[in-house]
Protein backbone atom coordinates (compact mmCIF):
# COMPACT_ATOMS: atom_id res chain seq x y z
CA UNK A 1 0.00 0.00 0.00
CA UNK A 2 0.99 3.80 0.33
CA UNK A 3 1.41 3.85 3.67
CA UNK A 4 3.65 0.98 3.72
CA UNK A 5 5.86 2.55 0.85
CA UNK A 6 6.54 5.84 3.42
CA UNK A 7 7.50 3.75 5.99
CA UNK A 8 9.86 1.78 4.33
CA UNK A 9 11.40 5.01 2.75
CA UNK A 10 11.55 6.56 6.51
CA UNK A 11 13.09 3.27 7.87
CA UNK A 12 15.86 3.66 5.20
CA UNK A 13 16.21 7.43 5.11
CA UNK A 14 15.08 8.24 1.72
CA UNK A 15 13.33 11.32 0.86
CA UNK A 16 10.31 10.00 -0.96
CA UNK A 17 9.22 12.04 -4.10
CA UNK A 18 5.83 10.85 -5.66
CA UNK A 19 4.65 12.90 -8.33
CA UNK A 20 1.25 11.22 -10.31
CA UNK A 21 -0.45 12.49 -13.43
CA UNK A 22 -3.79 12.19 -11.85
CA UNK A 23 -7.09 14.30 -10.59
CA UNK A 24 -6.52 15.06 -6.93
CA UNK A 25 -9.55 13.28 -5.77
CA UNK A 26 -8.15 10.12 -7.44
CA UNK A 27 -5.07 10.24 -5.96
CA UNK A 28 -6.39 11.24 -2.17
CA UNK A 29 -8.77 8.40 -2.35
CA UNK A 30 -5.54 5.78 -2.27
CA UNK A 31 -4.22 7.54 0.63
CA UNK A 32 -5.14 6.45 4.35
CA UNK A 33 -6.41 8.21 7.36
CA UNK A 34 -4.62 10.50 8.81
CA UNK A 35 -1.39 9.56 6.92
CA UNK A 36 -0.20 13.21 5.97
CA UNK A 37 1.65 15.66 7.91
CA UNK A 38 1.22 18.93 6.07
CA UNK A 39 -0.69 19.94 3.05
CA UNK A 40 0.16 22.85 0.90
CA UNK A 41 -2.27 23.84 -2.26
CA UNK A 42 -1.95 26.58 -4.61
CA UNK A 43 -5.29 26.17 -6.07
CA UNK A 44 -7.65 27.05 -9.08
CA UNK A 45 -8.42 31.04 -8.39
CA UNK A 46 -11.92 30.77 -9.74
CA UNK A 47 -10.69 33.57 -12.96
CA UNK A 48 -12.55 31.54 -15.67
CA UNK A 49 -9.58 31.87 -17.98
CA UNK A 50 -7.87 29.52 -20.08
CA UNK A 51 -3.95 29.80 -19.10
CA UNK A 52 -1.32 28.29 -21.14
CA UNK A 53 -0.78 25.63 -18.88
CA UNK A 54 -4.71 25.13 -17.30
CA UNK A 55 -7.94 25.56 -17.79
CA UNK A 56 -9.15 27.69 -14.96
CA UNK A 57 -12.97 27.41 -13.07
CA UNK A 58 -15.47 30.05 -13.64
CA UNK A 59 -15.85 32.40 -10.64
CA UNK A 60 -19.74 31.06 -9.59
CA UNK A 61 -19.84 29.68 -6.24
CA UNK A 62 -21.66 26.90 -7.59
CA UNK A 63 -19.05 25.62 -9.49
CA UNK A 64 -16.60 26.07 -6.80
CA UNK A 65 -18.91 24.75 -3.88
CA UNK A 66 -18.86 21.48 -6.33
CA UNK A 67 -14.87 21.22 -6.65
CA UNK A 68 -13.93 22.12 -3.50
CA UNK A 69 -16.27 20.63 -0.95
CA UNK A 70 -15.25 17.18 -1.98
CA UNK A 71 -11.57 17.81 -1.63
CA UNK A 72 -11.26 19.56 0.74
CA UNK A 73 -13.42 16.89 3.27
CA UNK A 74 -10.52 14.42 1.68
CA UNK A 75 -8.05 16.47 2.79
CA UNK A 76 -9.34 16.70 5.83
CA UNK A 77 -9.37 12.88 6.28
CA UNK A 78 -6.42 12.16 5.12
CA UNK A 79 -4.30 14.89 7.54
CA UNK A 80 -3.05 14.04 10.82
CA UNK A 81 -4.89 15.03 14.02
CA UNK A 82 -1.30 17.26 14.44
CA UNK A 83 -0.93 18.27 10.81
CA UNK A 84 -1.86 21.69 9.48
CA UNK A 85 -3.13 23.01 5.82
CA UNK A 86 -2.29 25.69 3.76
CA UNK A 87 -4.86 26.77 0.89
CA UNK A 88 -2.76 29.87 -1.81
CA UNK A 89 -6.01 32.04 -3.92
CA UNK A 90 -6.83 35.49 -4.54
CA UNK A 91 -9.53 37.60 -3.75
CA UNK A 92 -12.22 36.12 -6.60
CA UNK A 93 -12.87 32.90 -4.76
CA UNK A 94 -11.61 33.69 -0.64
CA UNK A 95 -14.97 34.24 0.87
CA UNK A 96 -16.36 31.26 -0.32
CA UNK A 97 -13.45 28.79 0.50
CA UNK A 98 -12.79 30.51 3.54
CA UNK A 99 -16.53 29.13 4.59
CA UNK A 100 -15.76 25.67 3.55
CA UNK A 101 -12.86 25.38 5.52
CA UNK A 102 -14.83 26.52 8.89
CA UNK A 103 -17.50 23.86 8.24
CA UNK A 104 -14.95 20.77 7.31
CA UNK A 105 -12.51 21.62 9.14
CA UNK A 106 -14.37 23.83 12.19
CA UNK A 107 -13.99 27.35 12.66
CA UNK A 108 -12.21 27.30 15.85
CA UNK A 109 -9.47 25.36 13.81
CA UNK A 110 -8.65 28.36 11.46
CA UNK A 111 -5.23 29.69 12.83
CA UNK A 112 -4.00 32.12 10.24
CA UNK A 113 -5.22 34.27 6.78
CA UNK A 114 -1.25 35.14 5.72
CA UNK A 115 -1.17 37.84 2.97
CA UNK A 116 1.35 37.01 0.76
CA UNK A 117 3.08 40.84 -0.80
CA UNK A 118 4.39 40.68 -4.04
CA UNK A 119 5.09 43.72 -6.68
CA UNK A 120 5.91 43.94 -10.40
CA UNK A 121 3.68 43.78 -13.61
CA UNK A 122 0.40 45.83 -14.43
CA UNK A 123 -1.52 48.06 -12.59
CA UNK A 124 -5.39 49.48 -12.70
CA UNK A 125 -6.39 52.31 -14.49
CA UNK A 126 -9.59 53.05 -11.91
CA UNK A 127 -8.41 51.17 -8.95
CA UNK A 128 -5.55 49.63 -6.58
CA UNK A 129 -3.06 47.46 -7.99
CA UNK A 130 -3.72 43.89 -6.83
CA UNK A 131 -0.76 42.26 -5.81
CA UNK A 132 -1.22 40.20 -2.71
CA UNK A 133 -2.57 36.39 -1.99
CA UNK A 134 -4.34 35.05 0.18
CA UNK A 135 -3.20 31.56 2.32
CA UNK A 136 -5.76 30.21 5.00
CA UNK A 137 -4.11 27.96 7.61
CA UNK A 138 -5.91 25.25 9.74
CA UNK A 139 -4.99 22.57 11.57
CA UNK A 140 -7.03 19.68 12.54
CA UNK A 141 -6.90 19.54 16.15
CA UNK A 142 -5.47 22.41 18.47
CA UNK A 143 -1.97 19.89 18.77
CA UNK A 144 -0.75 20.89 15.62
CA UNK A 145 2.90 21.25 14.72
CA UNK A 146 4.53 24.39 14.72
CA UNK A 147 7.81 25.35 14.39
CA UNK A 148 9.27 29.02 15.48
CA UNK A 149 10.97 30.29 12.82
CA UNK A 150 13.04 33.71 12.16
CA UNK A 151 13.00 35.92 9.32
CA UNK A 152 15.95 38.76 8.83
CA UNK A 153 15.06 42.06 10.34
CA UNK A 154 14.20 44.88 7.95
CA UNK A 155 17.22 47.04 6.56
CA UNK A 156 17.96 50.05 8.26
CA UNK A 157 15.31 49.39 11.18
CA UNK A 158 15.87 50.17 14.56
CA UNK A 159 16.80 46.13 15.13
CA UNK A 160 18.80 45.84 12.39
CA UNK A 161 20.84 48.90 13.59
CA UNK A 162 21.38 47.85 16.67
CA UNK A 163 22.22 43.80 16.19
CA UNK A 164 24.85 45.49 13.58
CA UNK A 165 25.98 48.11 16.76
CA UNK A 166 26.38 45.30 19.03
CA UNK A 167 24.11 47.77 21.01
CA UNK A 168 20.35 47.21 23.38
CA UNK A 169 17.61 49.07 22.07
CA UNK A 170 14.81 50.93 23.89
CA UNK A 171 11.69 48.78 23.68
CA UNK A 172 8.56 49.85 24.46
CA UNK A 173 6.59 46.58 26.66
CA UNK A 174 3.00 47.13 28.54
CA UNK A 175 3.67 51.20 28.42
CA UNK A 176 7.33 50.43 29.71
CA UNK A 177 10.63 51.01 28.13
CA UNK A 178 13.12 48.20 28.30
CA UNK A 179 16.07 48.16 27.02
CA UNK A 180 15.90 44.82 24.34
CA UNK A 181 18.63 43.34 22.19
CA UNK A 182 17.27 41.78 18.67
CA UNK A 183 17.69 38.00 18.03
CA UNK A 184 20.86 37.00 16.08
CA UNK A 185 18.48 35.00 14.14
CA UNK A 186 16.28 37.43 13.06
CA UNK A 187 12.76 38.62 13.79
CA UNK A 188 9.33 35.83 13.94
CA UNK A 189 7.17 36.98 10.61
CA UNK A 190 4.00 38.82 11.09
CA UNK A 191 0.93 37.30 8.86
CA UNK A 192 1.74 39.31 5.92
CA UNK A 193 4.79 38.48 4.55
CA UNK A 194 7.08 40.29 1.79
CA UNK A 195 8.48 37.51 -0.52
CA UNK A 196 9.50 38.44 -3.95
CA UNK A 197 8.00 37.32 -7.11
CA UNK A 198 9.98 35.40 -9.64
CA UNK A 199 11.88 37.71 -11.15
CA UNK A 200 11.35 37.29 -15.27
CA UNK A 201 15.35 36.70 -15.72
CA UNK A 202 15.96 34.46 -12.87
CA UNK A 203 16.96 31.04 -12.98
CA UNK A 204 14.22 29.72 -10.86
CA UNK A 205 11.88 30.60 -14.00
CA UNK A 206 10.92 27.60 -15.96
CA UNK A 207 8.18 28.77 -17.94
CA UNK A 208 4.79 27.86 -16.16
CA UNK A 209 2.81 30.42 -15.54
CA UNK A 210 1.53 30.82 -12.15
CA UNK A 211 5.09 29.17 -10.93
CA UNK A 212 5.54 30.26 -7.11
CA UNK A 213 8.82 31.05 -5.38
CA UNK A 214 10.93 28.76 -3.43
CA UNK A 215 10.96 31.20 -0.43
CA UNK A 216 7.08 31.32 -0.17
CA UNK A 217 7.44 27.46 0.40
CA UNK A 218 10.19 27.34 2.63
CA UNK A 219 8.60 29.25 5.33
CA UNK A 220 5.64 26.97 5.14
CA UNK A 221 7.02 24.06 4.84
CA UNK A 222 9.68 24.83 7.60
CA UNK A 223 7.24 25.95 10.11
CA UNK A 224 4.24 23.37 9.69
CA UNK A 225 6.31 19.66 9.26
CA UNK A 226 10.06 18.21 10.17
CA UNK A 227 12.22 16.89 9.06
CA UNK A 228 10.91 12.83 7.33
CA UNK A 229 7.57 14.20 7.44
CA UNK A 230 4.95 13.76 4.89
CA UNK A 231 3.81 16.60 2.81
CA UNK A 232 0.87 16.54 -0.04
CA UNK A 233 0.37 19.04 -2.84
CA UNK A 234 -2.52 17.89 -4.89
CA UNK A 235 -2.40 21.19 -7.57
CA UNK A 236 1.07 20.97 -8.49
CA UNK A 237 1.64 22.68 -11.31
CA UNK A 238 5.56 23.85 -11.08
CA UNK A 239 5.66 21.52 -8.17
CA UNK A 240 7.92 24.22 -6.15
CA UNK A 241 6.30 22.04 -3.27
CA UNK A 242 8.17 18.99 -4.09
CA UNK A 243 11.38 20.38 -5.08
CA UNK A 244 11.54 22.58 -1.31
CA UNK A 245 10.33 18.98 0.12
CA UNK A 246 13.50 17.32 -1.46
CA UNK A 247 15.80 20.10 -0.51
CA UNK A 248 14.45 19.67 3.59
CA UNK A 249 14.68 16.60 3.72
CA UNK A 250 10.88 16.00 3.35
CA UNK A 251 8.89 13.24 2.08
CA UNK A 252 6.06 14.41 -0.71
CA UNK A 253 3.30 13.54 -2.43
CA UNK A 254 1.43 15.18 -5.27
CA UNK A 255 0.02 15.24 -8.71
CA UNK A 256 -1.17 17.33 -11.67
CA UNK A 257 -3.53 16.35 -14.43
CA UNK A 258 -1.01 18.43 -16.36
CA UNK A 259 1.61 16.06 -18.35
CA UNK A 260 3.63 19.33 -18.73
CA UNK A 261 3.45 20.13 -15.05
CA UNK A 262 4.25 16.39 -13.76
CA UNK A 263 7.60 16.67 -16.73
CA UNK A 264 8.37 19.90 -15.06
CA UNK A 265 8.08 18.37 -11.12
CA UNK A 266 10.16 15.21 -12.38
CA UNK A 267 13.06 17.24 -13.72
CA UNK A 268 13.45 19.67 -10.71
CA UNK A 269 13.14 16.35 -8.41
CA UNK A 270 15.31 13.88 -9.94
Amino acid sequence: SFLDLYRVHLFNQYVMIDIRLSDNLNLMAEIEDNTVDLIYCDILYGTGRKFADYQDLKPKREIIEEHYIPRIKEMYRILKDTGSIYLQMDTKINHWVRCILDDVFGYDNFRNEIVWCYSGGGRKKKGFAEKHDLIYRYSKTDKYIFNEIRIPYKIGSGADRALKSGKKMDKKINGKVHKWKPNQEGKIPEDWWCIPFINPMSNERLGYATQKPKGLLERIIKASSNEGDLVADFYGGSFTTAEVCKDLNRNFIGCDISQKAVNIGLERTK
